[in-house]
């Protein structure tokens, strides 16, 4: 049977490598273009390497002279963290205090007795108070569980509870304040009082009282309200009225009550262990009772003569004759009548820098009983209170005062704790022996810019040092440098074709070395590069005096410069391309001597409008500015690439419309070629087939 040939898919004649052959040298122009398209394409690649490395070295310069610089980083440094640490701001300042820890804030944490894990909490309205939170829902009855997920629902940032384990099907209750201070108590009202009670997660108290000033002793002569430093002291004196005393200031036997007669008065020093307490109330009751009034017989005696002069003497040598006081029958002369004073019973608040508060005495409690009224002076109102004065001012009216006590009214509230894990209370510190308060443990207005975090009491006082961050500074120049050093390097590898430089920076990978390669002299003859590296390399080098008494305005003398390893008086590459390095002891000292200066270094005011116009920092910034920004340098590299890249783009598609058409007529015509002797086989096998008589091959 004679081969069959398809022409175009049998290949007898071998017309696929003709056709192949000549079709390779018509692609040679796109293989160019393609070649040319890859080119522009990695040189596209390269700049926006250099834009990403000079950027995030302009940031980083950015870092060094910003308002957020590194060289007004503080440090805050505590010689003991267990129990006090702090967090200094950018404008603290640089000093050391001592504390002392005396407690830290509390919140209220109470755990009930034992419960079935499976208990009911009754139906009800349940009401917690923290403060001046108030939490109160409608319970429905159900599963202490489900009562525990409901309560914290609700409860958010100020109430939480929940169950602890106390033996096999048995937990108690923990229900936990999220509010710490003396003012944030945890109060279980309603349902919710009921339920507390009946669970020994509280219990009714009693009020604990402490008295003082039991024993004449204690009292101490009014203070003179003359040295009063700001006083408020009502004008009811009149010339002549006998001064207020604690002379006959004293207690009645049968009553046990102080007397303070007309005319008295008395100064009483509060305990020094009473003022620890914020929550501490100070009280006592007093009455007044209506006397002979004094006036009577003080005027009485008010009357006068006239006052002679002295009678005067003379001395001869060693004898002194004194002159006999001269005598006058005149008749005593009268004075004005004193006025009989009502209603004056004062009481004040004594503080320790001298100045001193009245007491209202409106508005007090009053007994129906006895009429006593009672006077409360809580703590927390009068923090700097030092003692307590009584002024009976009257003439005719005499102040009977019960026993003062004190108390600690957060413990007073009718119920107390069964089991307290913790109970709120206020954090006491003293900041360089001055006492003070605060309701949370992170207090950041004792210090300016300084915040305080209480954590346990000090056993002995703890000091606190404000430092600058010069580890932080350091860090940041020690970026600084690699980042200026990859973009030189960078800047040199596109502009120089120098195997050399590639092997100089032995901190390349090998897969980077190999990148490197592939851009090294890439373009040698763009002088934009060249002179960007002479800017930079005269930035860093060049003097910036901020100030006549300046004496850091270079950054060599700071430990970095291209020479900062040293020099061994040979010619090193690196040190000539101008990558700069470092001498870490020498940028300590100077960061231990001289960080102000440093930062003027970097960025500094030179007219005084308030905005960085110099230094190493602002001047770096604003040559890497006109690279990478919209229309800068780079911007417009890419640009003019972008340009190249779509022609080449145009003539790629050009080029293989071109060659396909081309391909394709030569397949048409090699494939006519084919079908041709293929015919011409035919023909000559059928007049084979009839010279042989019909026989076939």
């Amino acid at each position: 049977m004679a081969e069959i040939a398809i022409p175009g898919v049998s290949d007898k004649y071998k017309t696929n490598d003709y056709i192949d052959a000549l079709m390779k040298k018509e692609r040679i122009p796109l293989t160019r273009e393609q070649e040319s398209l890859d080119r522009y394409k990695e040189q596209q690649g390269a700049w926006r390497g250099m834009n990403q490395k000079m950027s995030s070295l302009r940031d980083s310069t950015k870092t060094l002279y910003s308002f957020e610089n590194p060289f007004n980083n503080k440090l805050a440094n505590s010689s003991d963290e267990r129990a006090i640490t702090a967090d200094a701001g950018r404008e603290a300042a640089i000093e050391s205090f001592k504390v002392d820890v005396i407690k830290e804030a509390t919140a209220d944490r109470f755990l009930s007795g034992e419960l079935d894990k499976n208990s009911k909490v009754p139906k009800g309205t349940y009401t917690f108070e923290i403060g001046e939170k108030k939490i109160s829902f409608n319970w429905k009855g159900g599963k202490l569980t489900d009562f525990v997920t409901s309560l914290n629902k609700r409860g958010s940032n100020t109430l939480k509870a929940s169950l602890v384990g106390v033996s096999n099907g048995k937990s108690a209750l923990s229900i936990e304040s999220l509010k710490t201070g003396d003012d944030n108590l945890l109060v279980f009202k309603d349902d919710a009082l009921t339920y507390a009670l009946e669970n020994k997660i509280i219990e009714k108290s009693k009020k604990d009282v402490t008295s003082f000033g039991e024993s004449i002793t204690e009292f101490e002569n009014p203070i003179d309200e003359e040295s009063l430093a700001n006083p408020k002291i009502p004008e009811v004196e009149q010339k002549g009225m006998p001064p207020l005393t604690k002379t006959f200031v004293d207690f009645d036997k049968d009553t046990g009550k102080l007397v303070v007669p007309p005319r008295s008065g008395f100064t009483l020093n509060i305990p020094e262990e009473f003022l620890e307490t914020k929550s501490e109330v100070f009280e006592f009751s007093y009455s007044t009772q209506q006397v002979e009034d004094l006036t009577e017989e003080l005027n009485i005696k008010r009357t006068t003569r006239p006052e002679l002069p002295d009678a005067g003497d003379a001395t001869f040598e060693t004898i002194t004759v004194i002159n006999e006081q001269s005598e006058t029958n005149l008749p005593p002369v009268p004075l004005d009548p004193l006025v009989p004073i009502s209603g004056h019973e004062d009481f004040y608040v004594h503080n320790k820098d001298g100045s001193e508060a009245q007491i209202p005495t409106e508005g007090l409690r009053i007994d129906e009983e006895t009429g006593e009224k009672t006077v409360a002076l809580q703590l927390k109102n009068f923090p700097d209170i030092e003692s307590i004065v009584v002024r009976n001012r009257n003439t005719g009216t005499q102040i009977n005062i019960s026993q003062f006590s004190t108390y600690d009214e957060k413990k007073n509230l009718g119920y107390a704790p069964v089991n307290p894990v913790s109970q709120a209370g206020d954090a006491i510190i003293k900041y360089e022996g001055i006492t003070i308060t605060r309701p949370n443990n992170k207090i950041d207005d004792v210090i300016p810019h300084v915040t305080l975090n209480v954590k346990a009491p000090t056993k002995e006082t703890a000091t606190i040092d404000i430092t600058s961050d010069k580890e932080s500074a350091k860090n940041s120049l020690i970026e600084f440098v690699g980042r200026y050093n990859q973009v030189l390097a960078e800047m040199t590898i596109l502009s120089e074709n120098k195997p050399e430089i590639i092997e100089e920076l032995d901190y390349l990978s090998d897969a980077e070395k190999e990148e490197a390669q592939k851009k090294l002299g890439m373009f040698q003859n763009d002088f934009s590069l060249t002179n960007g590296k002479s800017s930079l390399r005269a930035i860093t080098t060049a003097n910036y005096r901020w100030a006549d008494e300046a004496t850091i305005t270079m950054l060599n003398q700071i430990g970095i410069s291209s020479r900062a390893s040293g020099s061994t008086g040979g010619y090193v590459a690196s040190q000539m391309r101008g990558y700069l390095e470092i001498d870490e002891k020498k940028l300590d000292s100077a960061l231990d001597e001289h960080i102000d200066e440093i930062k003027n270094l970097f960025g500094y005011d030179s007219d005084g409008d308030l905005v960085v116009d110099s230094g190493i920092g602002y001047a770096i910034d604003k040559q890497l500015t006109s690279w990478v920004q919209s229309g800068g340098i780079i911007a417009s590299k890419n640009s003019g690439i972008d340009t190249k890249i779509k022609a080449s783009e145009a003539n790629i598609r050009r080029l293989e419309g071109q060659l396909s058409s081309k391909e394709a007529k030569l397949r048409n015509k090699y494939g006519q070629m084919e079908g041709t002797l293929n015919n011409l086989n035919a023909q000559s096998s059928t007049i084979k087939s009839f010279a042989n008589g019909g026989k076939a091959e």
